[in-house]
């Protein structure tokens, strides 16, 4: 099972795309304009106490207060108050917590009134981004994750992930980490150290060790709702997280990301180095890799199922529903029974993909097709279980009811991803009202002759739609080439799907996109040069 990670870097942020085989299994869009994500730690402060719902809001800078529940400091919360009053008052003058005396832990069943007071300033951490009309969770329970350990102040624990079977191993790896770990810093060993040398987990702490001290300096100097220490991006922090020995490649289209890049697998996986790619064709990445085209299937309401049947997905404010339908696949099986079992097992897979694809949280609704058969149910429910066992989120799946309704709660800590996959008609632009699509070959014909003769431009490329791109270079004598032939100048023609049937684009030859004047502009610039030549 082949493993490719793709990003595309856009204005507006990075396209981040897992792919698994070539089918798409994941999707993030990173914007540069989000800076409130999860790990992030902020110097709050208290604006309001709810003793009601035994929790505080929290200002750390988002339009809407953060929130923050007793049940999320951590038990070790007297003892971060401490060392953070310490460090802003100047009074701790270094990182390290070797001598810094721990307070009592933190009563769990303790009053959030008895611990918050107004306009008081706390160290947090995002654990839940803004979602809706919801601002950020927040929780005092302060780790820096790593690739294979997760750094926890303020405790001396040593913890192994469950899913590490082997009490050797287990018993092996808490040595190592034992004679590594700084004193009063507890960790928590992640499933993917299993079988690492301590050369590899000495240098996960060292990084880790080295943020924690970033964030003692920043803190030094914060100022209420300051941002003391940034999480990884969602492309880095995806690296380290699913970077493993399945990985086959890493592709980005930009320069500044694959040095970006480079250099963070430098640090933490150097022997991963060769698999990271840097795109350079014409062609955009994911048109190139076949994403895009995925993307405007697998996003829509309706989503077809591999095999037979289709989906059908909708979200509210309170849950996501998806229901299942039998398509023009009902009359396959010998019985209906046996009609539905085969349906929904394919079904199953899609909704496991479904979930992560769009990293659908809360509580997921699945209406199968219904099933009298226990055993079929039990078939089914055991499918998506399987399917989603690979999947990074926690989640808790209900055996499916007599009605065929299976029950998922998935954790949710972003916004599920959402993909507008209808278009704007390219006949009318959304306006209802259209002009001859004819046209276009001419707007198309009098840009060029605009750049390449009046503004004397060269080595140009223009971006049509699949349609378009066949007019202009199909042929004995093709359009492109009797361009060629009047103006002794080559265009280069690349295919864009993104672009409607009377849309396209031109670039130079830096690949910058060329400011086009409007139709009738270039018109009459043409025929202004045209009166020039009679006159002269």
């Amino acid at each position: 099972m082949s493993n490719e990670l793709v990003i595309n870097s856009t204005q507006e942020g990075e396209r981040i795309a897992l792919l698994q085989d070539k089918r798409l299994i994941e999707y993030h869009f990173d914007r540069n304009d989000t800076n409130y994500s999860v790990g992030d730690i902020f110097l709050g402060t208290v604006k309001k106490v709810m003793p009601g719902l035994n929790a505080a809001f929290i200002d750390i800078g988002y339009q809407k207060d953060a929130f923050l529940h007793y049940g999320d400091l951590g038990e070790n919360f007297p003892s971060l108050l401490k060392w953070s009053r310490g460090v802003q008052s100047q009074k701790i003058t270094v990182g390290a917590l070797k001598n810094f005396q721990f307070e009592g832990q933190l009563d769990k069943v303790g009053k959030a009134a008895d611990v918050f007071k107004k306009g008081q300033q706390l160290l947090v951490q995002i654990v839940k981004e803004p979602i809706s009309t919801k601002g950020p969770r927040l929780s005092m329970d302060i780790s820096m994750a790593g690739r294979y350990l997760v750094l926890v102040p303020f405790s001396n624990t040593i913890s192994v992930s469950k899913k590490i079977v082997s009490k050797t191993e287990r018993e092996r790896l808490k040595r190592l980490i034992a004679s590594i770990k700084p004193d009063n810093f507890g960790v928590i060993i992640r499933t993917v150290a299993e079988g690492r040398e301590v050369a590899e987990l000495d240098r996960d702490m060292q990084s880790m060790t080295a943020n924690w001290e970033q964030l003692f300096q920043s803190l030094r100097a914060a100022k209420p709702n300051d941002k003391v220490l940034g999480e990884l991006g969602r492309t880095s922090s995806m690296i380290r997280d699913m970077l493993n020995e399945s990985f086959d490649s890493i592709t980005v289209d930009s320069a500044p990301m694959y040095e970006e890049m480079r250099s963070y697998l430098q640090k933490i996986a150097p022997d991963k180095l060769g698999l990271l790619k840097l795109h350079t064709g014409k062609v955009k990445v994911f048109e190139h890799v076949g994403i895009e085209k995925q993307l405007k299937t697998l996003f829509g309401k309706t989503v077809t199922v591999p095999g037979g049947g289709y989906l059908v997905i909708e979200h509210t404010e309170a849950l996501h529903v998806i229901d299942v339908n039998s398509g023009n696949k009902s009359n396959q099986e010998s019985d209906q029974e046996a009609t539905a079992l085969m349906i929904n097992m394919l079904a199953a897979k899609e909704v496991a993909r479904q979930l992560r694809l769009r990293d659908m949280g809360g509580i997921i609704v699945v209406d199968f097709i219904d099933m009298k058969s226990a055993d079929s149910r039990k078939k089914v429910e055991d499918a998506v279980k399987d399917i989603m066992k690979n999947d990074k989120a926690r989640f808790t799946i209900l055996p499916i009811t007599k009605f065929g309704l299976l029950q998922i709660t998935r954790q949710r800590v972003r916004p599920a991803e959402n993909i507008v996959t209808g278009e704007v008609c390219p006949t009318c632009g959304g306006t209802g009202k259209i002009s001859a699509s004819i046209l276009v070959t001419d707007e198309i014909d009098n840009s060029i002759e605009d750049l390449l003769v009046t503004q004397n431009q060269s080595g140009i490329t223009l971006y049509v739609h699949p349609f378009l791109h066949a007019y202009y270079t199909k042929g004995l004598v093709s359009k492109q080439m009797k361009w060629y032939l009047k103006y002794y100048k080559w265009v280069k023609i690349m295919k864009d799907t993104s672009l409607g049937l009377t849309d396209y684009r031109i670039e130079d030859e830096r690949g910058e996109e060329i400011e086009l004047h409007s139709p009738a502009a270039a018109m009459s610039r043409l025929q202004d040069r045209e009166v020039e030549e009679i006159t002269d």
